[in-house]
């Protein structure tokens, strides 16, 4: 709370090691409250509490499970549960213990540990996690043979998933251990910059080019950027990728089938982008709905598409992990008829046979059923499925002949 007397404010609380009230000048104060506003937290008293002063100690035995397993094993690095903390109103959000995931963004997210894990049936057991979110315990030492922090990555994320990669293929591993919980206030708003996209796909690109090997154009398909000159700086990764050379990290393959088999490979994609006729484009139409439009191209999300070797067109973007479903465009009536957009099988046997398939002949000609014969057009604007006239598609980016 704040005192006014004078000209001067008087903060009151433990400042330093006397735990006296700090006074500051009304101007002081005025600065004080508009980087608290600027970024979430006292940084004006922050950086004036001595270094010097004695400080109690406050480790609790939350930390425990955590140190006792990199006692018995310095290369693992170890995560608690978190809970959220709501920053308006202070009520705590209970989480189940996850294993810490990704998508091909670097997006980070919750994920269920192996099953193998849950056949153990004891919750109180560490699960392993191919990666870790934000508050870990390391071995220091393991940590500065491995390359502690990329210094490269700037501004805001990606750099956990970095971590996680890096510890599991050059000889660690992560886990997350439920005996050791705390709980996490997020703030309403990270203070970093307004739009935290463009830092996150540079991040993104920056872990591919040194970690992913022949995945790495995983990335930018799911950024939705050209495979070369995207025009983005990830910096220089010439130390990095000598530290993964003197390491003898394994191959990042060995790490999708040993650590991330949920990760879908995406290895059987020929092309992506937007498949458009003439100036207009396949968009995925109305959500919730099961119904493609033609539209005037925009390139986001609702018309990104993805054509795989199954000879399936997922529309509307294509989800990185094995255990979600796509939805493709298919041909779903025997007349004139629209489109749909239907559960993609993901097996080889449609083949681009399947009734309900359509698929590219090659690039700049139709979008066929070959069982049918019938081909996608548009007619006054709209996605009609009908007996071929003709009509020419394209795809932005080709990733492989077809």
């Amino acid at each position: 709370c704040l005192l006014h007397s004078r000209g001067t404010v008087t903060f009151l609380g433990r400042s330093g090691h006397t735990g006296t009230p700090m006074t500051l000048t009304l101007l002081a104060a005025g600065e004080a409250q508009s980087l608290y506003e600027k970024y979430g937290y006292n940084v004006y008293l922050s950086d004036r509490l001595p270094l010097d002063r004695p400080l109690p100690d406050t480790r609790d035995p939350r930390a425990e499970p955590l140190l006792t397993q990199i006692k018995a094993d310095r290369t693992v690095v170890v995560s608690p549960v978190f809970d959220r903390v709501n920053f308006d109103d202070l009520k705590v959000i209970t989480y189940h213990p996850n294993a810490h995931a990704f998508d091909w963004a670097l997006w980070c997210m919750y994920e269920s540990f192996t099953p193998e894990y849950y056949k153990l049936n004891d919750g109180s057991l560490p699960g392993k996690s191919p990666s870790v979110m934000g508050i870990m315990v390391a071995d220091r030492k393991f940590l500065g043979e491995i390359g502690v922090l990329d210094e490269g990555m700037k501004v805001y994320g990606g750099e956990n998933v970095e971590l996680g990669i890096r510890v599991w293929t050059c000889g660690g591993s992560v886990e997350v251990v439920p005996c050791s919980k705390i709980a996490h206030i997020e703030r309403a708003h990270k203070p970093y910059m307004p739009d935290l996209g463009p830092a996150m796909k540079r991040n993104a690109l920056r872990v591919a080019e040194i970690w992913m090997d022949e995945y790495k154009h995983n990335v930018n398909l799911a950024w939705n950027i050209p495979f070369e000159n995207h025009g983005i700086d990830i910096g220089d990764i010439s130390e990095r990728k000598k530290l993964r050379e003197r390491l003898n990290c394994k191959p990042f393959k060995w790490y999708l089938d040993n650590v991330y088999p949920k990760l879908d490979p995406w290895d059987d994609l020929l092309a992506y982008g937007g498949s458009l006729d003439a100036d207009m484009c396949i968009d995925q139409g109305a959500v919730p709905g099961h119904t493609p439009i033609a539209y005037n191209c925009y390139y986001y999300g609702p018309q990104f598409t993805y054509y795989r070797g199954t000879g399936e067109l997922y529309i509307g973007g294509i989800k990185s992990h094995k255990y979600n479903d796509n939805r493709c465009l298919a041909d779903i009536g025997t007349e004139e008829t629209e489109p749909g957009l239907t559960v993609c099988l993901k097996t080889e046997q449609t083949s681009c046979l399947f009734f309900l398939t359509l698929c590219f002949l090659s690039q700049g000609e139709e979008l066929k059923n070959r069982q049918t014969k019938r081909c996608l057009e548009i007619i006054n604007k709209k996605l009609i499925i009908q007996e071929c006239t003709g009509q020419r598609w394209t795809i932005q980016h080709i990733i492989k002949p077809f």
